[in-house]
């Protein structure tokens, strides 16, 4: 029975994954990737595309190259977008559009402007999307995609209690972390907790619109269960993160977390990409530096002999571990290909331990062996970076030399 309920939500996930816009923005922290990965004008980046908005953040850094890849061709169409919006409209547009969520006049800007700039197939997606950002009913572009549905959820809940909502907009507004954190545990967290949520955050279906396959839950829920075996699994899990952000990490400069309960950022609490100096920055000719690529990682190694410096994986390899560990085992050997010297690789786990590392062994042309015996994790910088990190929902932070 089991074994039937995996694949049944193996099925809606994958129905899910082919047919969506998973994620409308990042969902990890690029001020902690900064400092893993060092990067510098000689750098060229590999990073798998989700929301577009890191692969943004890092070309501020001036690396020679960055390209982003996504097996979700609608992932890439986001970052199109983003592009094109940039080369094309002032500030303002921009901001109003991926910043704000809303532009009143959003599909008149996307038919003269951005859509020219476009790719076919992104333009066949946009083409019946673009009302997502003109703002109608209070709506906001970061209330669609399956994450956006989520968030969308997550404001009628809170509407629905207006106790509670008002305790979360007066912790949004705080500007002092201790009084923050007060607000949060004798206002937010006893009304937020109930039963119920509990309940709905522990559904597949619910970790399936989060963009987190099956495989992973149960990660989630072993890594949850060996650090406090009484508690609800992956709602423990959850709630564990959500207390740490929410009482340890100033509100008022982390955008991940206000983004999604407001609907979008504000001016003083945004990605760098979005600020006058990351605008100007990416329009003096660091976009052209951005190559979007619709493939899968190791697809794309295989077919682009150039060498990277850097590899950004975020957690799929989670995912591979669980279904492919043949395909994980190859994808690895493409990176070692495709790895130039001083190479680092930097990936997101829902385990400190990932279980996946320990079985993955190389091609003979690499000398066979484990792949764990050809990186040097530094465990310090990935521990430190961890407790940093403004978004908080990943058991474990890995940065590595190759």
């Amino acid at each position: 029975m089991a074994t039937i309920t995996s694949r049944l939500h193996q099925g809606v996930f994958d129905r899910l994954y082919n047919n969506s816009l998973l994620y409308n923005a990042c969902w990890e922290d690029p001020a902690c990737d900064r400092q893993a990965l060092a990067l510098d004008r000689e750098d060229e980046v590999l990073v798998i595309t989700s929301g577009g908005c890191n692969a943004l953040d890092y070309l501020l850094c001036g690396p020679r190259r960055v390209v982003a890849v996504d097996a979700n061709p609608r992932q890439g169409a986001l970052l199109e977008l983003k592009v094109a919006a940039i080369r094309a409209c002032d500030d303002e547009d921009v901001f109003a559009l991926f910043g704000a969520g809303r532009h009143p006049a959003a599909k008149q800007l996307y038919r003269s402007r951005l859509r020219p700039l476009i790719t076919p197939e992104a333009r066949a997606f946009w083409d019946r999307r673009m009302h997502w950002f003109d703002g109608s009913g209070g709506g906001s572009f970061y209330f669609h995609g399956l994450s956006g549905l989520v968030a969308r959820l997550m404001r009628a809940y809170l509407r629905s209690r207006p106790g509670l909502r008002l305790a979360v907009e007066r912790m949004l507004e705080c500007q002092n972390l201790a009084e923050q954190a007060a607000i949060y545990d004798r206002d937010v967290a006893p009304l937020l907790w109930t039963p119920f949520l509990s309940w709905a955050i522990s559904r597949q279906t619910t970790m399936s619109l989060l963009g987190v396959p099956p495989a992973q839950t149960a990660e989630v829920a072993a890594q949850h269960d060996a650090l406090a075996p009484a508690a609800h699994s992956v709602a423990g899990f959850i709630r564990a993160c959500i207390d740490r952000v929410f009482r340890l990490l100033p509100l008022s400069s982390n955008y991940f977390w206000t983004c999604y309960l407001r609907g979008g950022y504000t001016r003083d609490n945004c990605p760098e990409y979005l600020r006058p100096a990351g605008l100007a920055a990416l329009r003096s000719g660091l976009l052209d530096r951005l190559e979007v690529r619709t493939d899968t990682v190791a697809n794309l190694l295989t077919h682009d002999e150039r060498p990277f410096s850097r590899f950004v994986l975020l957690d799929h390899q989670d995912w591979l571990g669980a279904h492919r560990p043949h395909d994980l085992a190859a994808e690895w050997d493409v990176i070692l290909d495709r790895a130039s010297p001083g190479a680092r690789v930097l990936y997101r786990s829902a385990r400190a331990d990932p279980p996946w590392l320990p079985g993955v062994r190389l091609d003979d042309r690499h000398g066979g062996g484990r792949l764990g015996d050809r990186l040097r994790f530094d465990r310090a910088l990935a521990s430190r970076l961890h407790a940093e990190d403004r978004v908080g929902t990943y058991g474990g932070f890995h940065v590595a030399a190759l």
